[in-house]
């Protein structure tokens, strides 16, 4: 296992544009500290999301995996790329040549994505730790480590995302042909949804019930977006009369809905270069 995982960080640290998008991804990441110096001056009122409470324990969690889940696309397009690589240069051919087999070869694709998503992890579990620290209001051990299932819910996220991206890349073969087709299934969900919650069901959950087992709503749905929760936005709905009843829990039935679809497109990934002929 360490072998194959070895090979993969090989093929992508001597690729320069993977090299340089995986740098890229991590320094990105973070720049999320930076956020703690905007400061916004309108007229009379002056904003600090710092002091806002976006950096408090344990809601820090939920803000730092939501925002660091957007940084996806760059390692994205590092796996796209990293399987589009292994048909435009011919090692797939010859890794198979030289005797690795091509469950060993999805293996050591498989077990990239989850070095990248585990890496990413615990970047952030460092970062908002640090960030938590020296920001938050709240700093008891037990408030600290509310919430880590954020943290889960981010692992789960990245390693299914990017296994999508993986069988994308065995099944297009071709990274801007991958890519498009990752835009063209979100826009397709997108349409499904639309027309599931405001045509066919616009009166109840049905559309959104149905609409938690496809892949990028599942993943989508692992993290829910957690600037309402912030006291000062909550305020302001208050005052206009908009109540807020978002559920903002990781739900576990999301986790294992994404868990499967990550088995699936490893699966189905495996399925394709065994009979496909190279």
């Amino acid at each position: 296992m360490k072998r194959l995982i070895s090979i993969e960080l090989q093929k992508i640290w001597l690729n320069k544009a993977s090299r340089i998008l995986t740098l890229t991804y991590f320094i990105l990441l973070s720049f999320i500290a930076l956020i703690a110096s905007i400061k916004f001056n309108i007229g009379p009122i002056k904003l600090h999301l710092a002091e806002m409470g976006i950096f408090n324990f344990p809601f820090i969690w939920h803000f730092n995996t939501y925002v660091a889940a957007f940084l996806k696309f760059f390692l994205a397009i590092v796996i796209v790329s990293m399987m589009a690589n292994e048909y435009s240069y011919g090692t797939l051919k010859q890794n198979l040549i030289d005797g690795l087999s091509k469950k060993e070869f999805i293996l050591s694709k498989f077990l990239t994505v989850i070095v990248f998503a585990l890496c990413s992890t615990i970047f952030v579990f460092v970062m908002s730790l640090l960030l938590g620290l020296s920001f938050s209001s709240y700093t008891e051990f037990d408030v600290i480590f509310m919430d880590l299932d954020y943290l889960l819910a981010f692992f789960i996220k990245l390693s299914g995302f990017f296994s999508f991206c993986l069988f994308l890349g065995i099944f297009v073969k071709r990274s801007a042909f991958a890519l498009g087709f990752l835009l063209v299934w979100s826009i397709l969900e997108g349409i499904i949804k639309g027309i599931l919650v405001f045509r066919i069901f616009p009166n109840s959950n049905t559309g959104d019930y149905i609409m938690q087992f496809f892949p990028l709503e599942a993943m989508s749905n692992l993290i829910i977006e957690p600037f309402t929760r912030l006291s000062v936005i909550r305020s302001i709905g208050t005052q206009i009369g908009v109540e807020n009843t978002k559920d903002y829990s990781v739900h576990y039935l999301s986790i294992l809905i994404v868990t499967i679809w990550t088995f699936l497109f490893v699966y189905f990934s495996y399925k394709l270069l065994k009979n496909r002929d190279l």
